[in-house]
């Protein structure tokens, strides 16, 4: 799969002086999964929109 999505997250992440445990804390979900749906190894449609919602930024492919 491709990680365009998980790239441009973890990009956010840093440049926002934000950790990925902590936005796994806001989605409610493990670190562990999080880090599938970054690195493209999990789909999860419902989780990726969560993310570009609580981030506030433009969707991504």
């Amino acid at each position: 799969m491709d990680n365009t999505f998980g790239k441009k997250i973890k990009t956010w992440l840093i440049l926002n002086d934000m950790q990925q445990k902590d936005l796994a804390g806001m989605l409610n979900i493990s670190n562990a999964y999080l880090s599938d749906i970054l690195l493209g190894k999990r789909k999860a449609e419902k989780v990726r929109q969560k993310i570009i919602k609580i981030l506030d930024i433009k969707e991504v492919s």
